[in-house]
């Protein structure tokens, strides 16, 4: 059965003080403010046609929701429900209402325990793309990608590749070709899901899609004049795999949000992955400098969709593999 799986779509955070959230999202890196109440701040890119990519909640916890894929439409959610059901997976519907400006969705534990949703309606809003009188910040353009660690990479694949259809693009293995970090994609570029070997299940970012590397340039600079440097983790640099320009940023509860800009086209059908070796240090960099200790040991834990619990995390089955930058 194939599935019509079109493209990342919403991620929904739980943190701990919106009005520190705001400040950072809204007033350093420039995020529209789609709409907002006592609970929740609804956020979205310039270019983005849909009411929010980013759901921020209030809560006592800092943790992940749920990571959400768009869906072509309405039918493709109850085909997705054939193979949860299949595979035994715990879900649960969340009716159209329930969930301001998201239609019917369906919310999925999937083989490695991180908490899915899926869905086909969200409310439109005006596109901003033109509006260049109104852009600061980071001028964020829109949501582009997931990041996860989950303890077995190729389990994850597997699940995603054969049951989901999702296809790869860039892959890393050690000497024995154990997988340890793939990508994958839907909608043509690098990724729409990426796993890394890591204990999990822990979302490692959020991607956004920025118009330009000085963009990122220019947020580095916002953040260090409102006393916000600290919030700069990695970058900017540019990946090997992929081959974009990024930057990484940690949020007032250690959420990490990429901005990401300049990877390719996959969406041939005679698209050939790329292997990289655990070793090749400059997969991660390539220019070749090296990431802090926290961006390998520090990501965003999950809590179940039918209890709300925090999910415990399982240990990768692989050894965490850091690369050595003296060689």
């Amino acid at each position: 059965m194939t599935l019509d799986i079109t493209r990342t779509g919403r991620a929904v955070l739980h943190v701990t003080d919106l009005d520190a959230s705001r400040k950072f999202y809204v007033d350093a890196l420039g995020f529209v403010e789609t709409e907002a109440d006592e609970n929740h701040i609804y956020l979205r890119g310039y270019e983005e046609q849909n009411h929010h990519s980013l759901l921020l909640k209030k809560s006592d916890k800092a943790a992940v929701e749920v990571i959400s894929y768009k869906v072509y439409a309405e039918e493709e959610l109850d085909k997705i429900e054939e193979v949860v059901k299949k595979n035994d997976l715990a879900y649960k519907w969340v009716p159209k209402g329930e969930q301001h400006a998201v239609g019917r969705a369906l919310r999925v534990q999937d083989v490695s325990g991180l908490s899915l949703e899926f869905y086909a309606e969200m409310d439109k809003v005006e596109s901003l793309l033109q509006r260049y009188d109104l852009q600061k910040g980071s001028r964020v353009q829109r949501i582009d990608h997931l990041n996860c660690l989950v303890p077995d990479v190729q389990k994850a694949y597997d699940f995603y590749n054969e049951e989901f259809g999702f296809r790869p693009s860039e892959y890393t293995e050690d000497d024995e070709g154990k997988l340890w970090a793939i990508w994958t994609h839907q909608k043509g570029n690098v990724h729409d899901q990426a796993f890394m070997n890591g204990d999990g299940p822990q979302l490692h970012h959020v991607g956004y899609w920025l118009p330009d590397p000085l963009a990122l340039i220019h947020t580095c600079d916002v953040l260090a004049s409102m006393g916000m440097a600290d919030n700069i983790e990695r970058g900017p640099g540019r990946h090997g795999l992929s081959n974009a320009f990024f930057l990484y940023l940690r949020d007032p509860d250690g959420h990490r949000i990429e901005f990401y800009f300049g990877d390719y086209f996959t969406g041939d059908g005679d698209f050939e992955p790329k292997r990289w070796s655990v070793h090749d240090k400059t997969r991660q960099t390539f220019w070749g400098h090296e990431a802090p200790d926290s961006w390998f040991d520090e990501a965003s834990p999950f809590i179940h969709v039918l209890t709300g619990e925090l999910i415990e995390k399982e240990k990768a089955k692989l050894t965490l593999y850091k690369p050595d930058f003296t060689l």
